[in-house]
């Protein structure tokens, strides 16, 4: 069994989402911070005091300088390919916010990068690692459902995001698809064991008019439907500032000939989930809230570091969902 050692670790963009995967890495024990680097002063200070020992860089170079094992990023999306990238040539793991690049050559140069480098890569599909999908998924790839032939995903935001960038189609690579679509797109593929996809159409809006009526803008509205090469269907929803009657929909189901499986949030919560089986008209819940998800994706990556571990060939599944963000997009 591998020695567990105590890593030195970078972060670079410490927003709310950096900040929050900062502790919980710290929770695992494993990691010193040794360095930050934002460009809001006021970002880096609050991050400062969750590791009162850690230098204030001033870019990534700067932070690559500390001697790092890893290196977590959290800056806007047209970023992440290049910055990734950088880290890994320079020997340093990475743990990314998603999306891991704007298109699939993005991410499939730095799912390159990080093998060459023989280093960890990780993205923050964070969905992944709730109970209830973790549930879910067992029942799935256990067969106990049958084939299954129908999913049905949805992620509805009744807000939007709240930086600027976001709504530049060159710097986010796209809107609601890109931010919250996603994840859908992952937790599809990633519990039914990533077959191939023989078809993908979808339609896009903003403003409520056709995306192509509105160049220059990203989406605010999106449906995608994916036909696998096994011939299930796979449906999928997502939006920012939807009317939606509550803060929040999401929901990930899947259906088989023996019954069907659910995750959706309660009382419209971004974080409060709970997990059924459904047979017939019953049901039985196989998760409920609480439950502390939120930052375990970059626990996990942690631990995995610390424990050794280099390049997972597991990271070209990025590269898939990648593709079918780009045929949602139709690029």
């Amino acid at each position: 069994m591998a020695s567990i050692k105590r890593l030195r670790l970078g972060f670079l963009g410490v927003g709310w989402i950096g900040r929050h995967r900062m502790q919980a890495i710290l929770r695992t024990g494993l990691v010193e911070v040794a360095a930050i680097a934002d460009p809001s002063p006021e970002m880096a200070v609050e991050a400062k005091r969750l590791a009162p020992d850690a230098g204030l860089m001033r870019s990534l170079d700067e932070l690559l300088d500390e001697k790092l094992d890893g290196v977590v990023i959290a800056t806007p999306s047209a970023l992440h390919a290049e910055q990734c990238i950088h880290a890994l040539e320079r020997g340093v793991a990475v743990f990314c916010q998603k999306p891991l690049g704007r298109t699939a050559s993005e991410v499939q140069a730095v799912v390159d990068a990080a093998r060459t480098a023989d280093q960890l890569l990780t993205t923050d599909f964070s969905y992944r690692f709730t109970d209830g999908m973790r549930r879910i998924r067992h029942i799935i790839r256990s067969g106990e459902l049958g084939p299954i032939y129908a999913a049905d995903l949805v992620f509805h935001n009744a807000y939007g995001p709240d930086k600027s960038w976001f709504y530049d189609p060159a710097l986010s690579g796209g809107g609601c698809v890109m931010d919250l679509g996603v994840h859908l797109v992952d937790l599809a593929l990633w519990c039914l064991g990533f077959p191939r996809v023989s078809s993908v159409t979808s339609w896009l809006f903003a403003g409520g008019e056709p995306l192509r009526q509105r160049p220059g803008q990203v989406e605010d509205y999106a449906i995608a439907t994916m036909e696998l090469d096994t011939g299930e269907a796979v449906q999928l929803a997502c939006s920012w500032r939807l009317h939606a009657g509550c803060d929040a929909i999401i929901s990930a189901t899947f259906y088989g000939p023996n019954g069907g499986v659910s995750l959706r949030n309660v009382n419209g919560s971004f974080y409060d989930f709970i997990a059924e089986r459904y047979r017939g008209t019953s049901r039985e819940t196989l998760a409920t809230p609480p439950d502390d998800w939120g930052g375990r994706a970059a626990a996990d990556w942690a631990a995995r570091l610390a424990a050794g571990e280099g390049f997972d060939p597991e990271a070209e599944r990025f590269v898939d969902v990648a593709r079918i963000i780009d045929r949602i997009y139709k690029q």
